[in-house]
């Protein structure tokens, strides 16, 4: 699904809200294996699993979009099921072992699809880290008809494109913070720390 022409193209970082729900942490050995992955790895090093843990008040519900970590969008089956074969476009789903809860049926986001769209000379230049702090993207470059794709400046981050990012919140409602890296409207104004915790 492309952008909705009125609305105009928009580029989001999505992680959890601070509501009260449960989060997921992901094993660090997993976490540092897919961060590898992104940065150079080739087929054989691509994750097959991912395992993690809740956090949070157990009284909490759990959360559908449990991990604020930028590189490992995880997604509830319902999330999954709703958005529907469109995630596909852009990578692929790897299961989640969620310690001590064998019911819970998540999913790791994998984005596979890296997208040479950053223009470089009105974006601020990458950190160490491979962040960028002002992302300025070019439209014609821009893939509208992927949900979500990374970039080869900032490979360890997933950017959703803004109509991936309404559908989401739609179905989630209070879980998801959208922090908005770039639009193509001069009148909207970027999160000013959006890869920030």
């Amino acid at each position: 699904m492309a952008e909705m022409p009125d609305k105009g193209l928009s580029v989001y970082r999505l992680l959890p809200s601070l509501s009260e729900y449960q989060t997921l942490h992901l094993n660090n050995f997993d976490a540092v294996a897919l961060m590898r992955w992104q940065s150079a790895g080739g087929k054989a090093d691509r994750p097959t699993r991912l395992r993690a843990e809740w956090l949070g008040e157990k009284r909490w519900s759990k959360s559908e979009f449990p991990t604020g970590y930028h590189g490992a969008p995880i997604l509830s089956r319902r999330l999954v099921e709703r958005f529907g074969g469109e995630l596909l476009t852009a990578g692929s789903l790897v299961p989640v072992d969620i310690d001590n809860a064998k019911d819970d049926e998540y999913s790791l986001y994998l984005v596979e699809q890296v997208v040479d769209c950053l223009d470089t000379r009105r974006s601020s230049k990458p950190k160490r880290s491979g962040e960028i702090k002002k992302e300025v993207f070019l439209p014609e470059a821009l893939p509208v008809d992927l949900p979500a794709f990374r970039l080869p400046q900032f490979p360890t981050a997933v950017q959703w494109n803004g109509w991936a990012a309404d559908r989401l919140v739609e179905l989630t409602g209070d879980e998801i913070e959208a922090r908005l890296l770039w639009s193509e409207n001069p009148k909207a104004t970027p999160h000013p720390d959006p890869w920030g915790i």
